[in-house]
């Protein structure tokens, strides 16, 4: 039975997760964390995506991204491809580091887009790895949390905080209420005419 083909929207984002072979972790250590946004980095430099939230969790990673130029049947292949080969030489293992193919889900609309991003970052809390997502270091919650925090160059946070009002500093602020739940109401989302 062949796989069925994968759907591409360019510039639609998608929630994509990737596991580690049976559920082995694809993270090891800090080090391995690092080489994979590393790679990400690289590869933005050739290949157009955009992020606008991740976490890379021991066995398994969440991506929302977009990519407006080549399908992520590609993409995948090269940001999987190159990790690949990283943890099998560093670790001298040989064989399949991911279980199976990706998943991915097309984000249909503005409130979607919040809701993943907000189940991604509080993906470390849910997995009671932290209290709360601004302590976990390998998600992009920081770029939300902290006014200084540097952005990666394959990031867009912006993609979120343009649903809402306000300032940069407000827009932050109402986004990690939404993640956190502090609200106690849903924020409301600036619609774009």
């Amino acid at each position: 039975m062949s796989r069925q083909k994968r759907i591409w929207i360019p510039n639609r984002f998608y929630h994509i997760v990737c596991r580690g072979n049976r559920r082995d972790p694809l993270f090891r250590n800090a080090t391995d964390f690092q080489a994979f946004l590393h790679i990400l980095n690289q590869l933005h430099e050739k290949v157009p995506f955009e992020m606008a939230s991740y976490c890379l969790m021991t066995n398994h990673y969440h991506l929302q991204i977009r990519s407006p130029e080549i399908p992520f049947s590609k993409l995948m292949s090269l940001i999987n491809k190159r990790y690949a080969n990283y943890y099998n030489a560093k670790y001298r293992l040989t064989g399949h580091v991911y279980e199976k193919r990706y998943f991915d889900k097309v984000i249909e609309d503005k409130e979607a887009l919040l809701e993943v991003s907000r189940y991604i970052h509080l993906n470390p809390v849910e997995a009671k790895m932290v209290r709360q997502p601004e302590y976990y270091p390998w998600s992009s919650y920081y770029l939300f949390k902290y006014p200084r925090a540097v952005q990666p160059s394959f990031m867009n946070i912006d993609r979120l905080l343009d649903l809402y009002e306000g300032t940069l500093e407000q827009k932050k602020a109402k986004y990690c209420l939404r993640v956190r739940g502090d609200s106690g109401r849903r924020e409301e989302i600036k619609t774009k005419s």
